[in-house]
């Protein structure tokens, strides 16, 4: 890791709140009666329940939904036996995944326990805890018998991850590769290079999908396994060959299928071109595979290749296994995670991949239609099916092979339970980056000589989602990048100061523009002097693609600029801002929330449309409620009746928009509410995610509300209703919301282009 990313690493877990997680209360704890009822005397209640019955510990704790991921630091992802203390921000981004894509709430535990025994002891003691126990980090062979002695010792789901997720996602990779180069798995050589928790597993699961163990041939740091080696141990005896065969260049040959969890470069091109027909590999280590990409596929063009990376096709990610399957564990009361299972969890996730790709996933990787095929035979993270396909699928499993004590009667109503849950975190900032990252843009940050701005152009250079332009004073921005140790190779630095010629050009274009708006040719010619009418000539002149302003400057003075160079697009003559609220419902939009003061039925309309244009670009559907003190006519005034006309003209002329109003934001955001007083609502069933404000001083003060008391991270505004991409920093954004306002300009480009 480079310097620079080791200090980006440190200060992210640093600051603010040491760590990664926290625990939340998720009961009222306000009032004396609420801690009655939490504590000493309430609390009693359940106690004597789950007394009278145990199985009431799930009903009136936090048990059915707490996952303890549990290692002793032996063997930290590749940095080997570090001890607990060390391995505790792995486990804590490992809770962090749990809750982001299944809901699941984790205890992260780091025992200082070397010996098996200790080890099994230690974990048999906290089973009244926890609702399932998630192995993490633990080295070969201790981790084999440590998984097989809790499994057999404690009756709550239990799996090593390091072994077994990365056995489910590559065994459904498996499953489709072959499928596609139409080969059967009971025929196929394959060759395993590794020896470790996860390529036993591996190797073992494939046995179980149909691959016959003895076409294996596995290798470890020592060679090929083979039978008449004095060394084994039962794990790798179970692989051991016969072949007369000592290297790897040997074992590759004429064989089907590579896996490699080993090291980078182990693998070289002509062991690749030795292979069968249509080989598949699969190199795994991380973050470097045993071949590099490109050198693979360059080797053969009938090759199927998946790596562990997300910037390459068919990335084999654990995220697409754990989550969902303790989340259908969890879900039916299972006693165990067993083979039927993990072979559910991979059958599952194999099938979702021939499934029609969603708009989402399609756009948030720039593709035009992702499919199944040689480059898409597991399904992206980001896909939002995987929990109600594979949960689903595996507390099925757990139900037919008798582990589950609490079965689904209803599989309808547990696959929307599961959808729901899907609004704790729609991903939709990743959606974002990977969106703009497949097609990245210019972008002129005019605010270059702050430490913040050069900060967030750097992240984006790395995260390859934005290609910056830094505009200033040449030398304070050079001093910055000393200073503070910063990297800026072949990045565009301009002072407009030193730019005569294009000052000369932009304010001759910009006269042309503004010469019977009441600005004179001297004047056009002085404003260019100023960075944000040069930034935005920029892009207005085709030099950039956005350009991104506000930080240092107060909000009149960044959108004069914009207003006056850009103006209004065709859709509408009117500029809203709107705000992005992402909340444990997903992501909310406000608007208008910077921009109209007191806005007119006719104004209120093109925001609403400017709204809608935006949110759909954005990959969310909008469902819009347009809000007031009254609800359907139960109060008269005029602010009321214009939203009354503006409700029905988006009825009349935009039927496509759901969208209703007048109402309240009470009954905006409660659906059930809404639903019991209001149930002919054009808003239906769906969760209202667009709210448009009847006037500026409502809707602004309401966003920061939420951004203040209710610690809502807030990116915006975004500035709707302007021909280019111009976006305007809130004063003093951090450097998260900078980076996330550039990924957002960077989209707003992208379809502008």
């Amino acid at each position: 890791m480079s310097d620079k990313r080791y200090t980006d690493a440190l200060s992210y877990h640093a600051e603010g709140r040491p760590g990664k997680i926290e625990v939340i209360p998720t009961k009222p704890t306000q009032t004396q009666r609420d801690l009655s009822l939490a504590y000493s005397p309430g609390v009693a209640e359940p106690c004597l329940k789950i007394a009278e019955n145990i199985e009431d510990v799930y009903k009136y704790t936090a048990k059915g939904n707490l996952v303890a991921v549990i290692t002793n630091g032996t063997a930290v992802l590749g940095l080997g036996d570090i001890g607990p203390e060390a391995a505790k921000p792995v486990m804590e981004g490992k809770g962090l995944l749990f809750k982001i894509f299944a809901d699941i709430d984790v205890f992260d535990i780091e025992l200082n326990c070397k010996t098996v025994d200790e080890f099994v002891a230690t974990v048999r003691a906290m089973e009244p805890t926890f609702g399932g126990i998630n192995l993490e980090d633990i080295k070969a062979p201790e981790c084999f018998e440590i998984e097989q002695r809790l499994k057999a010792e404690l009756s709550i789901p239990i799996m090593h991850d390091d072994q077994h997720g990365t056995a489910i996602i590559s065994g459904a990779a498996l499953l489709n590769a072959t499928e596609i180069v139409g080969k059967k798995l009971n025929k196929i050589k394959m060759v395993i290079n590794g020896a470790g928790a996860s390529a036993i597993s591996c190797g073992k699961l494939f046995v179980s999908l149909g691959v016959d163990v003895k076409n294996i041939v596995m290798l470890d740091s020592k060679g090929v396994i083979r039978n008449d080696r004095t060394d084994l141990d039962a794990n790798k005896g179970y692989f051991a060959t016969s072949r007369k065969i000592d290297t790897l260049e040997q074992a590759m040959k004429d064989s089907d299928v590579f896996v490699g969890l080993s090291k980078k470069d182990i693998l070289n091109q002509a062991m690749i071109k030795s292979m069968a027909k249509n080989p598949v590999v699969f190199a795994m280590a991380n973050p470097d595979p045993e071949i590099d990409y490109d050198l693979a596929v360059s080797a053969r063009k009938d090759l199927i290749m998946a790596t562990g990376r997300s910037d390459h096709p068919n990335q084999v990610n654990n995220v697409l296994g754990f989550p969902f399957i303790f989340r259908g564990a969890l879900d039916v009361r299972a006693t165990c995670i067993n083979e039927a299972m993990k072979l559910a969890a991979v059958k599952a996730i194999a099938q979702l991949a021939h499934e029609p790709v969603l708009e989402m996933v399609n756009v948030a990787y720039n593709e035009r239609n992702l499919a199944f095929g040689r480059h898409y035979i597991i399904p992206k993270p980001i896909d939002p099916r995987l929990i109600y396909t594979v949960a689903p699928a595996v507390a099925k499993a757990a139900m037919d092979s008798g582990v589950a004590k609490n079965p689904i009667t209803d599989w309808d109503a547990y696959k929307e339970e599961l959808k729901s849950r899907l609004g704790l975190d729609e991903k939709f900032l990743s959606r974002i980056a990977i969106q703009a990252k497949k097609n990245p843009k210019r972008v002129v940050f005019t605010e270059a000589d702050n430490y913040k701005i050069l900060k967030a152009a750097q992240i984006s250079i790395e995260e390859g989602t934005a290609v910056p332009i830094l505009l200033g004073q040449r030398s304070k921005i050079n001093q910055l990048i000393e200073e503070n140790g910063l990297v800026f190779e072949n990045v565009q630095i301009i002072d407009p100061a030193e730019e005569h010629e294009k000052r000369k050009l932009y304010g001759e274009r910009f006269y042309a523009m503004r010469q019977r708006k009441g600005m004179t040719y001297f004047d056009c010619h002085k404003v260019m002097i100023h960075r944000n009418y040069y930034g935005t000539m920029m892009v207005q002149s085709g030099d950039a693609d956005a350009v991104l302003s506000g930080l240092t400057k107060n909000y009149p003075s960044t959108i004069r600029p914009a207003l006056q160079v850009m103006g209004t697009n065709q859709i509408t003559n009117v500029v809203a801002g709107m705000y992005i609220m992402l909340t444990k419902r997903g992501p909310i939009f406000f608007a208008d929330t910077t921009v109209n003061i007191s806005p007119t039925w006719e104004n209120l309309v093109d925001i609403a449309v400017l709204t809608y244009g935006k949110v759909k670009k954005l990959q969310v559907e909008p469902v819009i409620a347009m809000l007031s003190y009254s609800n359907f006519g139960s109060a008269g005034g005029s602010e009321v009746e214009k939203i009354q006309k503006a409700t029905n003209y988006l009825h009349e002329h935009y039927p496509h928009i759901i969208v209703d109003g007048d109402i309240q934001a009470s009954y905006a955001i409660n659906t059930e509410k809404r639903m019991v007083r209001f149930p002919f609502s054009k808003l239906g069933k769906k969760q209202v995610n667009t709210f448009i404000f009847p006037s500026l001083a409502s809707g602004n003060i309401c966003y920061k509300i939420m951004q203040e008391l209710g610690g809502f991270e807030a990116i915006g505004p975004v500035l709707m209703g302007v021909n280019k991409s111009v976006h305007i920093l809130q004063l003093g954004s951090s450097i998260r919301e900078i980076v996330n306002m550039v990924n957002i300009a960077v989209v707003d480009a992208q379809s502008n282009g």
